[in-house]
């Protein structure tokens, strides 16, 4: 098996952006909740593509710390403040997506909350990576 194997029931649509479910061995590797601020615990970005694209970079430093790239990831859960701000930022999202991950497409879930521990936080990703046991 290679790093994790999507899982697509017979005869279902394949989803876009994400896998239904993920099949995996090896070390498994996760974040806690990871917002769009900076080292510092600044936010640079007040929109939530921006700290969208933050979040992510955060989650590969973390990530990396544990040997884990983003090949690795085979589950998300997102956490956003606004529906209608997510939607209407998945073009951010997407550009950011493709640019950091690439073609890896955990299972994933978007959740949307009232509101996030950090004020200014629109968006909080949870992520689980598993770095395949060396063959």
């Amino acid at each position: 098996m290679t790093a994790h194997q999507s899982l697509l029931p017979p005869g279902w649509k394949r989803p876009r952006g994400y896998a239904n479910g993920i099949a995996a061995t090896g070390r498994m590797v996760f974040t806690a909740g990871v917002v769009g601020w900076d080292a510092e615990e600044c936010f640079a970005a007040p929109d939530l593509g921006g700290q969208f694209r933050q979040v992510l970079l955060n989650t590969l430093a973390i990530l990396a710390e544990g040997g884990a790239g983003p090949e690795h990831i085979v589950r998300m859960t997102w956490y956003v403040t606004s529906r209608d701000d997510y939607l209407a930022s998945l073009p951010a999202i997407g550009d950011a997506y493709r640019e950091l991950i690439g073609k890896t497409f955990p299972a994933m879930a978007v959740v949307e909350v009232v509101a996030l521990v950090e004020a200014e936080a629109k968006i909080e990703i949870e992520t689980i990576a598993i770095v395949p046991d060396a063959a």
